[in-house]
This record gives C-alpha cells, structure tokens and sequence, in this order.
C-alpha cells in the first residue's frame, strides 16, 4: 500500500526538516513558527492541497495525564474530550479558548461522539458501558452487556444516519472493576452496533484489537484501527447498511521510525469530505509520532508532527474544517483546507 519510492521521499522530507523537530519548536506561543508551518509535512503534491498555509498548529491546552476521544457539539459550539486517568471530561471553548472541567466523574470514559439530536454518547472503562447524556441532563444507559456479559471496556464509536451507534471494544481499559472482574477480558474483543430499538448485535470480531473506528463519506464503508499485531487501520464495506462484509487492510502507518521498535500505529481515525483518511500515529516518537493522512487508495499523502504520543482527533468548528488531536497530555488544533466528513 506503500510503495518505497513514497517511503525515501517520507523520509527525506523529515531529514530537510530535522532542524525545526516538532520537540524543538517552541510552544508557548511566545515565539511563532515561520509559514507555513514546518511541522505540516506535505509528502505527495495532493497533500498541499489540503493545507492551509497561514495556519499553525496550535497547543491549546495541556496538563491532562492521558487526552483522549475529542469531540465537536455543533449545537453548542464546543469541544468536549477524556482526560481517561482523572475520571474527567473536558470542554474546549473557541470563543476565548477558555478550559474546564465538564463532568469530574466520566466513569473513565474514552471516546465521545455526538447523535443527531445533539446528545453526547459517551464510552466509558470504569463500568464497561455505553452511556447517552440526555439534553435535561440524565444519563441513558444504551449497551452495557452481550450474550449476558458485561462488556470488556467499550473505546470509541461513530453515529449512523440512521441512528444506530457503532462502537468497538477492545479491552483497554478493563482493569477498572466491575462486578468484581478486575482485569478480566469477558468477551472476545469486537465491533458492536446499537440498533435505534436497542438490540445489540457483533458486525465484527475480526480484528485482534480493534480501536478507532470511523465512517467514509458516504456512509458505505468502515474504516476501523487494529492496535493488535500487526497495527493496521482495515476497511470494510457496510452492507445494507447494518452488517459488514470482510475486511481489508487498508493502511499501515508507514512513519520514518516505524520500524525501530515494533510498536507504532494508530488509534482514532477520522475521514474528510473527499475520503482521505486522518489517522492519529503514535508509541515511536519524533518522526512518527502526530497525524497520518492518507488517500481514499491507503497512500500516506501528509504527515503533522507533533511532540506527543498521538491518541485521537475529529474536525470541529463553524466550518468542520478545524482538526483537533489530542495526545498524551494536550489538546492542539490546526486549521485545514478540507471539512470532516461528518459532523463529529
């Protein structure tokens, strides 16, 4: 998916850029990148067209202990995501860039989406469940078990058309108790999907971890992260609008240091209007660690780097063309020439 002629020009492009490492450039705003930003790495020509050359990325806030499942509520215009480890969810303002704590007990939720009534869908460890909150404030209770079993620790999810909410289960997570199964891994790690009416049904247990996942534009195919060996993002084609064909590998996360250690690979993906993949990369470091973005055909195209090991991100803002990624202890964001393909 790869072909090594696009390997040396990745690898190049990091070499001409060595001077301006994303951990040596100075974030506290005091001292502004030259533009276009150095750290916005185009390694095909159709990457540049999805770049806008006066924006930098920006680090909006930082101090969490692990940011994750960055999600935008177009209704009230802001930006809500997981600090996992302080049991918290946060809320980004763009009007003032003000920060605060929004609920200081998420059950240690990971990933959140919004449904089409504005209503934030919450995937949390702590009680293995998927959760709803309502718009008067009470808590809504939509998957929590399978086969009779509690799930291992639901981790992120995306909102069908028609209503239904897809989410994975990979077992991260599920060392918070529940029922008294500490640790314990009580069904095989899969894809699920919440029928408007509620009944739960596996589209898929395929993948040996599977992560991350997101729609394509048109809503017919499934782009899912496999953090299992051997790190994969794989694609599947949505049938009927409720099952999944057979997946494929789509991408490997292909960055100058992938190889060094065996481990780097992606977490929450995200597609925008034209199909292009935005992967979250991280676990290696300088080099690799920051934002994948590959073609509807799985070639890497561009490459934002960045200084964190890179956990997840989604578009947001009026427009839907602000990117923002969370990763370790931040939140950043960069504004981009291309709009999410959804709304979350």
């Amino acid at each position: 998916m790869h072909p090594e002629s696009s390997r040396r020009r990745f690898l190049t492009t990091l070499a001409a850029t060595a001077a301006t490492s994303a951990f040596a450039r100075d974030w506290s705003g005091q001292n502004p990148e030259r533009y276009p930003d150095p750290d916005v790495i185009a390694l095909e020509p159709e990457f540049e067209k999805l770049i806008q050359g006066s924006a930098p990325i920006r680090l909006l806030h930082t101090g969490m202990l692990w940011a994750e499942g960055p999600a935008w509520n177009g209704t009230c215009k802001y930006r809500v995501w997981s600090d996992i480890p302080n049991n918290a969810q946060m809320r980004y303002l763009p009007e003032d860039g003000h920060v605060s704590v929004m609920r200081n007990n998420s059950n240690n939720s990971n990933g959140n989406t919004f449904d089409w009534h504005g209503r934030q869908i919450s995937f949390e460890h702590a009680t293995r469940r998927v959760v709803r909150y309502e718009l008067d404030g009470k808590v809504t209770v939509l998957a929590e078990k399978f086969d009779g079993k509690p799930f291992n620790a639901p981790n992120d999810g995306a909102v069908h058309p028609d209503g239904a909410v897809w989410f994975t289960d990979p077992g991260y997570g599920s060392m918070m108790d529940y029922e008294g199964n500490k640790g314990e891994l009580l069904l095989k790690e899969a894809v699920y999907r919440i029928d408007p009416g509620g009944e739960i049904t596996k589209v898929t247990d395929e993948l040996v971890k599977p992560n991350g996942l997101c729609f394509s534009p048109d809503y017919k195919k499934l782009y899912v992260v496999d953090t299992g060996a051997p790190k994969e993002i794989k694609v599947f084609d949505v049938v009927d609008g409720v099952k999944l064909g057979k997946g494929k590998v789509f991408a490997v996360n292909k960055g100058a240091l992938a190889d060094k250690k065996g481990k780097g690979g992606s977490d929450g993906v995200r597609c925008d209007e034209n199909g292009n993949v935005w992967a979250s990369a991280g676990w290696v470091g300088d080099g690799f660690d920051g934002v994948h973005v590959f073609n509807p055909e799985g070639k890497m195209i561009g490459f934002i780097k960045l200084p964190e090991t890179t956990s997840n991100l989604c578009f947001g803002g009026p427009k839907r063309n602000r990117l923002f990624i969370t990763a370790s202890q931040s939140l950043f964001s960069l504004h981009v020439n291309t709009r999410g393909a959804h709304f979350c």
